[in-house]
């Protein structure tokens, strides 16, 4: 007669200890596509505040081995950008995990910035990367509002409040004080990436932040990607073919989802209709963004 001791034996053989012992391996990915920061005047793009929670929720996930950035981006903000990246820094050394970016169209500017928050960049052959520069475009109106006969009035407390009014002929002063806080930037800019390639860049200074872009293969030759490669393949060599690539997406309130509010985070909420001439002007600003690399 079969003892319980005996049974329990037979039972623990079929149950697939393996499995236990050796779980199967979870990478978290994360994507970080679009503009950074705002976009238009009622339109956000990424930003920590939007990316905090999954950010936190990819890092804490269980049986991660690896949080992958899928990056296609063209950049944007320098604040939002730096405030990304040190956040994924800051959890990648708390839950000390690794961080692996792989660039899809586009990690140029911002884009490249956050890319450099990975231990480890990929791109494809044909991706764009680089761009490591600062940029700020506008228009001139001066002499359409003078031929149209309207009359400019801007009132200031403070002889440097006014800056690059573009209803008025360009100063060189404007320039030149918009020139120094963009060269302020690029240092930190410059720094980051120095910080964060170190040694794994070939080229020049004058050369890798002259703020040109790169095909991905002629970024691997510079030393600012470490490979071709794509996220599935790379993942699947690293952890095996029974890796779990667990996308994390934003949350959205329950209202949010069923209900067609406007504004994004810190905007406030409105029931109203979407306003198309708001998302004709945001539209049209993010795909200013594009097309400066061709896409």
């Amino acid at each position: 007669m079969e003892t319980w001791s005996e049974r329990a034996r037979a039972l623990l053989a079929r149950l697939p200890i393996e499995r236990f012992q050796n779980p199967t391996p979870v990478v978290a990915v994360v994507r970080l596509a679009g503009v950074i920061g705002q976009v238009g005047p009622l339109r956000s793009g990424l930003s920590l505040a939007r990316l905090a929670d999954s950010l936190h929720r990819a890092f804490s996930m269980p049986r991660v081995k690896c949080v992958a950035l899928a990056i296609n981006s063209p950049g944007g903000s320098p604040v939002q950008s730096a405030l990304i990246a040190r956040r994924i820094r800051q959890l990648a050394a708390e839950k000390e995990i690794p961080v692996v970016a792989f660039a899809e169209d586009v990690a140029a500017s911002g884009g490249y910035w956050l890319a450099c928050a990975a231990d480890e960049i990929y791109a494809d052959a044909n991706s764009i990367i680089g761009s490591i520069g600062v940029i700020a475009s506008g228009f001139g109106f001066s002499e359409l509002i003078q031929r149209i006969g309207v009359e400019r009035r801007i009132y200031t407390a403070g002889e440097r409040k006014s800056l690059l009014d573009p209803f008025r002929p360009e100063n060189p002063d404007d320039v030149a004080r918009l020139k120094a806080v963009q060269a302020e930037i690029h240092v930190n800019f410059q720094s980051w990436v120095r910080e964060r390639r170190g040694d794994r860049l070939t080229a020049s200074g004058e050369t890798i932040y002259s703020g040109e872009f790169w095909t991905g293969q002629r970024a691997l030759e510079l030393g600012l990607i470490d490979g071709i490669d794509d996220l599935r393949s790379a993942m699947r060599r690293r952890f095996g073919d029974d890796v779990k690539l667990r996308t994390v997406a934003g949350r959205e309130s329950w209202l949010r989802r069923r209900l067609p509010f406007r504004g994004g985070e810190g905007e406030g909420l409105s029931l109203l209709p979407a306003n198309w001439a708001d998302d004709m002007i945001s539209a049209v600003e993010a795909r200013s963004w594009w097309n400066r690399y061709g896409l």
